[in-house]
């Protein structure tokens, strides 16, 4: 990994051309309705109640901790997501503690836009490779997410270790889906992602596996989880491709249609 030549909107540019979940937009106009990332880590923010929700509604989940577990899941997914790539593309940490994020809610399922408040790279200058490793992981996990999983947790009393196994599978899509890009260095994307796992607690890495799959000359990185987010139980009763109630074998089969053309997984 090096540190990219360009200025940090280029950079920016680079990572929304890797996906939606990859796009940070700046400037926050204060009529928009934008929530502060921070408030979410408050089980009794009015803030929390109001992404939980819009989730609710949006996905039709019935219970309280299943909608814990989707948000977890698809939060980990894409909010912290630009950094993961900006470190495993450049070498470089984005600012997303959660006092440095805001985030739009969707009409439908998930966010439907994520911003930096503060737009900036922190000051890496002097560190060596794993102090910047240690230092997003810092960001990512000690600041932001595990902080959300524990007002989750609190808020629904969804369990702990599906809040994590939710962290786990968001964190590693921020290296799968930029490997299913055509062009993408999925060698360096799997290094990149094996390199951060082990920087993780270890039990991060109990919760799932991920695998590398080559179909029709495409190829591409796809999480195997160990843990189940309930998706299943919303009023649509449909399991997401990544479902761990389904044999390897089946998310397997899955993994492989969606590289040459099919529906990407929840």
């Amino acid at each position: 990994m090096t540190h990219p030549s360009t200025d940090l909107v280029t950079l920016l540019e680079t990572l929304a051309s890797y996906g939606e979940r990859y796009r940070l937009e700046v400037g926050l106009d204060p009529e928009e309705d934008w929530i502060p990332a921070d408030r979410l880590l408050d089980p009794t923010s009015t803030e929390l109640t109001q992404v939980l929700e819009a989730e609710r509604v949006g996905s039709g989940q019935v219970s309280a901790h299943a909608v814990a577990l989707t948000v977890m899941a698809v939060y980990a997914g894409t909010v912290t997501a630009p950094a993961l790539l900006a470190w495993a593309l450049y070498g470089v940490v984005l600012d997303v503690r959660p006092e440095n994020m805001a985030l739009r809610l969707s009409d439908h399922h998930g966010f439907e836009a994520v911003a930096l408040r503060r737009p900036r790279l922190v000051d890496v200058s002097g560190m060596t490779a794993g102090e910047r490793l240690g230092l997003l992981v810092s960001q990512v996990l000690d600041d932001h997410l595990f902080p959300l999983a524990d007002a989750l947790r609190t808020h629904s009393r969804a369990g702990k270790r599906q809040l994590n196994g939710g962290i786990a599978q968001g964190c590693a899509a921020a290296f799968g889906a930029a490997s299913r890009i055509p062009g993408a260095d999925v060698d360096a994307l799997q290094r990149a992602y094996e390199e951060f796992l082990a920087a993780c607690p270890q039990e991060l890495g109990r919760l799932g596996e991920m695998v590398r799959l080559a179909e029709d000359g495409r190829e591409g990185l796809f999480y195997l989880r160990r843990t189940c987010c309930l998706f299943y139980t919303a009023d649509h009763g449909e399991k997401c491709a990544s479902c761990c109630l389904d044999s390897v074998e089946d998310r397997v089969a899955n993994y492989r249609r969606i590289l040459t053309g099919g529906a990407v997984p929840h």
